[in-house]
Formats: structure tokens, C-alpha cells, sequence
């Protein structure tokens, strides 16, 4: 009698064994990319050119579009929120700060730049392969669905932006910070300035 993981078992098993290789593979690509933040949005942005180039060009599939610009805004919230809102939780953990007196706790986004961008790459792929499939493009007046997604668009940032005044802080870095030191007055060396 032959255990689970015999001789049979790895020999009827190629097919798996291709797929995790090439995950692997995929993986390892992927995880170079990270530290290479301009050059992954830029390839975003040619990947965004491309699909509306081909809905552009096919005059359709409007509602895979609507479909695609609700889950980017989706995205765009998690990005811009912290991980933990100050609204709906109570914790002993790192909190917001609410006044100047406060210890200064960085802010942890609820979705880091990382997945945003990937989730928004692959969105991008994924509603471009929908365009070749003729099922996916149900017949809709697009600028009523145009003039729904900006209404909800700005109505959320609106809400968004309210949240982060409420609770004073800001979703962006722009670098580290550095510390210059006291300024040093002019008497401070010793010598008279007259």
C-alpha cells in the first residue's frame, strides 16, 4: 500500500508543479519592482493608456469602464485612510494625533502604496481582457453613468477630505525629514555683534 505522498503522487503531479514554479517566478519579478516606485506607476499609466485607447477605439464597453472606475475610487479610499480610524475604534495602539501636544505617530494607511498600486494594475488588465468578450458589453448611455461616478466621486473625496480635518492628518509624505538643529542666535558663540 502506497502513502499519500509516494513515487505516484510527484509523477501524475506536473501540472501544479509548472504553475507554482512559474508563481515563483512571477513572485521574484514582482518583488523587484518594489523599491522602483516611479517606474511601476509609469507602467501603470501606459497600462490605463492602453485600455482607453481600446474602448476608445471599440466605442463600448462603458459599463466594464464604470465598473473599473468604482473599484479604483475603492482603492483611492483605502489608500488615503488609516489603518485605524479614529471614529470607529478604540485601541491602546498607535493612534492619530488630535492636538499639537501629542506624540507624533506616523500614519499607516489601511492600504499601502504597495497594493494600491498592484490591485490598480491588475484592475487595469482585467478590464482590458473584458473588452475582447462581447458579453461584457451591455448596451448603456454612457454619460448618465459618466455624470453618476463624478457626483459619487466628489462626494466621497468630500467626505474624505472632512475626515482628515476632523482628524488632522495627512495621507502624504513627501520624504524623510530632516532635523536642522537650534538656530543659533548671534551671541551665541561668545562674541559681541555691535
Amino acid at each position: 500500500m502506497e502513502g499519500i505522498g509516494g513515487d505516484s503522487a510527484s509523477v501524475a503531479s506536473p501540472l501544479p508543479q509548472w504553475g507554482h514554479d512559474a508563481w515563483r517566478i512571477y513572485q521574484y519579478y514582482l518583488d523587484k519592482t518594489t523599491p522602483h516606485t516611479a517606474y511601476r506607476w509609469i507602467g501603470t499609466l501606459v497600462v490605463a493608456a492602453i485600455y482607453c485607447l481600446r474602448v476608445y477605439y471599440v466605442q463600448g464597453f462603458y459599463i466594464v469602464s464604470y465598473g473599473l472606475g468604482i473599484y479604483l475610487l475603492n482603492l483611492l479610499i483605502g489608500f488615503l485612510s488609516p489603518l485605524v480610524d479614529p471614529e470607529l475604534e478604540v485601541t491602546d495602539g498607535p493612534l492619530l494625533p488630535t492636538k499639537g501636544s501629542d506624540e507624533f505617530k506616523p500614519f499607516i494607511r489601511r492600504l499601502p502604496e504597495f497594493k494600491f498600486w498592484y490591485s490598480m494594475t491588475k484592475a487595469f488588465c482585467i478590464a482590458f481582457v473584458m473588452t475582447f468578450f462581447l458579453v461584457f458589453d451591455v448596451p448603456v448611455f454612457w454619460p448618465i453613468l459618466l455624470c453618476y461616478w463624478i457626483v459619487l466621486f466628489v462626494l466621497t473625496m468630500r467626505r474624505q477630505i472632512a475626515h482628515m480635518i476632523k482628524y488632522k492628518y495627512i495621507p502624504f509624505s513627501f520624504g524623510k525629514q530632516k532635523y536642522t538643529g537650534k538656530k543659533a542666535s548671534p551671541s551665541s558663540d561668545g562674541s559681541r555683534v555691535d
